[in-house]
């Protein structure tokens, strides 16, 4: 893949995201709305259950986000347990970067740019993370080559930690969904754990209009669901 394709790409993301930030209502991702809420704590129930399946202890873990944004998951893995020295982000707008970096201990280390170049050390991580990052890259070179430094960045027996969802939204020409098969073309020496989570986010806005309790009725349909929680794990 040449460079300026990949810069372009890029650049492309970083516009994707500021029409995203000019047209979604500033609430739409409030921890008060009980859609939001539901849909983070399903998600951190399922990670923190295949995390409780992993060797070792989380204070051991090296980990490192790739589309940190405003460092919200890298706050989740201190609560865990795991050391701000043992913390990679990075993220590729600055204005979020600038977030990460208020909230975040100085000694959780932040990258600015492009992932794929990020100066992570090969075989060096336990865990390398990404939430609703590869949705957001219609390239798909660009998304190969962002696996391939993921891959590269573990060690034998670590894992991709992913969440990311599996259809494409209509409404939303920005984004594309991510397939369980593409998943596997990421990452075909990957061992692929998998479960689907997550109530399509305009029908749960729509539901729990009527009441908090809907989300958790309609989510028991599983189709309905359009995430994915996968566990990729390095032979």
């Amino acid at each position: 893949m040449s460079a300026p394709r990949k810069q372009q790409e890029l650049e492309a993301i970083a516009q994707r995201y500021a029409r995203r930030a000019e047209t979604v209502a500033h609430d739409r991702y409030s921890l008060l709305r009980p859609e939001v809420w539901q849909m983070l704590q399903e998600r951190q129930r399922a990670l923190l259950r295949e995390l409780a399946r992993r060797p070792g202890r989380p204070e051991q873990w090296r980990l490192t986000e790739v589309g940190c944004g405003a460092g919200g998951n890298l706050l989740e893995m201190l609560r865990l347990g795991l050391v701000p020295e043992h913390l990679t982000g990075i993220e590729l707008l600055p204005e979020r970067h600038a977030l990460a970096r208020a909230v975040l201990p100085a000694p959780v280390q932040l990258s600015l740019g492009d992932a794929s170049q990020a100066g992570v050390g090969e075989a060096s991580q336990d865990l390398v993370l990404q939430s609703t990052v590869f949705s957001s890259i219609l390239d798909d070179a660009v998304q190969q080559a962002l696996a391939q430094a993921m891959w590269r960045w573990l060690r034998p027996g670590g894992a991709v930690l992913w969440y990311d969802f599996i259809v494409d939204n209509p409404r939303n020409r920005d984004v594309r969904g991510v397939p369980l098969a593409r998943v596997r073309a990421l990452f075909p020496e990957g061992r692929l754990r998998w479960q689907r989570l997550t109530l399509a986010p305009p029908l749960a806005r729509l539901v729990c209009r009527a009441h908090p309790a809907a989300y958790t009725v309609f989510n028991s349909i599983p189709w309905l669901r359009t995430h994915v929680l996968a566990v990729i794990e390095k032979p």
